[in-house]
């Protein structure tokens, strides 16, 4: 049996209007005749597993350790474009989140404070502050501590409760969290904004079969622009769904490699 699954925006709140958006998905799969995909979700799945198994008919990664530690693992079937703040067409940026009320006015101000971040895979959780940082850190240690919780909704909850200062996670998490958690999004605050990459895609497993590939890509082209799925696509935030052609996943790894150059290979 092939699974799917829709690991990265994934909040509790969030789970019926993912399971209407593979139902969509399967939907229109089966209209193009493609049949047997997996009825539900895998809601259990992390948002960054150990590997995209081949049989991962569905998913969505992020686009840095597609490039990395999953590298030939995966095949993009699209990019979504999402009506988040910091969204421009198919791409994402993170952002640092604070208190409300904390002092911090710029990221200079975040030096010597401790700081969560989700896993060192995540580009918009750690590879895309490192290249911010990396302008100010002069090569020496910037955060005055730093821990990995595997989570950025958590993160987003423990500066709110002041557990720790400050966090980057993806724009359209803080989005989606500030939809469906508007208390504890209410003591928070975005201080800046990292450089842009592509949004995060949906991908299949290199071993799904050409025929479902070639269904998955159409009916996702068909989900972003159908009037019957408008519900769904707002649901999901989605404006479009966009071909990988449009977009250059090499961007996160370039960001890494500026990073090294400035003599800050990994985020302290």
């Amino acid at each position: 049996m092939s699974q799917a699954s829709l690991p990265m925006y994934n909040l509790p709140e969030m789970q019926a209007g993912n399971a209407a958006f593979w139902l969509a998905i399967r939907t229109e799969a089966e209209r193009l005749r493609v049949m047997g995909l997996p009825p539900v979700l895998d809601f259990a799945r992390k948002p960054v597993p150990a590997r995209i198994e081949p049989d991962t008919v569905f998913t969505q990664v992020c686009g840095w350790p597609l490039q990395t530690i999953y590298a030939g693992q995966a095949v993009v079937l699209g990019v979504p474009a999402y009506d988040a703040p910091h969204c421009a067409g198919p791409t994402h940026a993170g952002v640092f989140v604070v208190r409300r009320d904390a002092p911090f006015r710029s990221v200079v101000d975040l030096r010597g404070c401790d700081f969560v971040f989700n896993s060192i895979h995540s580009n918009s959780g750690m590879n895309l502050p490192r290249r911010m940082i990396a302008e100010l850190a002069d090569g020496k240690p910037f955060f005055g501590s730093i821990v990995e919780t595997h989570s950025q909704p958590i993160n987003l909850e423990r500066v709110a409760r002041a557990e720790a200062d400050a966090t980057c996670v993806d724009c359209v998490t803080y989005a989606f969290f500030a939809r469906h958690r508007p208390a504890m999004a209410g003591q928070l605050r975005t201080l800046a904004a990292t450089p842009p990459t592509p949004a995060i895609p949906y991908v299949t497993a290199a071993a799904t079969d050409p025929a479902t590939k070639a269904a998955l890509t159409q009916a996702l082209r068909r989900v972003a622009a159908e009037p019957e799925w408008a519900p769904v696509r707002a649901a999901m935030l989605l404006l479009d769904i966009v071909p990988p052609e449009q977009v250059d996943y090499r961007t996160p790894c370039r960001y890494a490699d500026e990073a090294a150059t400035l003599g800050y290979p990994r985020l302290h």
